[in-house]
């Protein structure tokens, strides 16, 4: 359509009198009806994203009229003493203690290197600090993550997930203040290693569009909760995962909702048992372990046939079940 737009532009401008801009105008509209058929339809996760956060330098580049000063005043890509130390400190540890070659020959970090990324808090960047994380930006986070995949892609890796496909960022945004208080200074120091469960087999990374993953709400001994079916493939630090971040589409049809909705739901899964699962999520599998790329970093499957979550587990509980916004930051 853009090679449209300008060549309507140019005929516009060419001096044709009323009768050949009429025909042009028939021409064009013909041509885009036609197109907009044959194009394939936006998803109801394409239309999320389309729909999330602002324009703002990525809108002055598309109009060719760009400011390098107003960019300068909105963005801060100035480092904080914190950040500015942890870079030369513990960031230079870790990639002084980082051996490639070994690391490629065991297909995982040193035991000792995953001692230092959790008791460092590398996992926990983007944590506030009221919570037991650093509070870095994100300039502060990218530049670290840059510096160890420098030196090795997985730890790279390991260390960037859990600071940005979550479930960190989605509890401190939408969790209850109860959930908050108990996962955030627990991902902080590394005691729970995180993962996110959104890939599957049929249907990628599209949330919304075609997710097959399904749970249904039910009433048991006394306990609102779901009963979920997914099966979860290509899971990054899913093998090593104490806390499994799962999004599903959950259904309703014995009207037990009283807070939420029907919809894309997004639950927390300890694979030990804690206050918002007393029992355990009995029927949670965590591996098989992939091998994306050849690359040694933890990558795996997230199963559950028919298994129990209670309502708790929801991020921001009941009644932020079925809200797709949830999964913003990540589609």
């Amino acid at each position: 359509m853009v090679i449209i737009d300008v060549l309507d532009n140019r005929l516009s401008g060419s001096g044709l009198d009323q009768k050949c801009a009429s025909r042009r105008r028939t021409f064009f509209n013909a041509a885009y009806g036609i197109a907009k058929k044959v194009m394939p339809k936006i998803s109801e996760t394409e239309a999320a994203a389309l729909n999330s956060g602002s324009v703002s330098f990525d809108g002055e580049l598309f109009k060719g009229d760009t400011s390098s000063k107003h960019l300068l005043e909105t963005y801060s890509l100035k480092l904080t003493p914190d950040e500015e130390a942890f870079l030369k400190n513990e960031t230079e540890e870790l990639c002084e203690m980082l051996n490639n070659h070994q690391i490629d020959i065991e297909q995982n970090l040193p035991p000792k290197v995953w001692q230092f990324i959790r008791e460092k808090r590398f996992m926990g960047m983007i944590i506030p600090k009221k919570y037991g994380g650093l509070g870095f930006s994100g300039h502060g986070h990218a530049l670290v993550v840059e510096k160890i995949a420098g030196r090795n892609g997985a730890a790279a890796v390991t260390v960037m997930v859990p600071n940005s496909l979550g479930p960190g960022e989605l509890l401190y945004h939408y969790g209850t203040e109860e959930q908050k208080n108990h996962y955030l200074p627990r991902l902080a120091s590394g005691i729970d290693i995180p993962c996110f469960g959104l890939t599957g087999a049929p249907n990628g990374s599209d949330a919304a569009g075609s997710m097959v993953d399904e749970g249904v709400v039910v009433m048991e001994n006394g306990v609102l909760g779901m009963r979920v079916n997914f099966s979860k493939r290509y899971i990054t630090l899913a093998p090593v995962a104490t806390l499994v971040g799962l999004a599903f589409k959950l259904r309703d049809p014995s009207k037990l909702l009283t807070k939420g909705k029907e919809g894309i739901t997004v639950a927390l899964l300890p694979t030990s048992p804690n206050q918002f699962a007393p029992d355990g999520i009995q029927g949670l599998k965590t591996g098989n372990r992939h091998d994306p790329l050849g690359t040694p970093f933890m990558n795996g499957t997230v199963q559950g046939d028919n298994v129990f979550i209670p309502m708790s587990c929801i991020i921001g509980g009941e009644e932020r079940a079925g809200l797709q916004k949830s999964l913003r930051p990540f589609v």
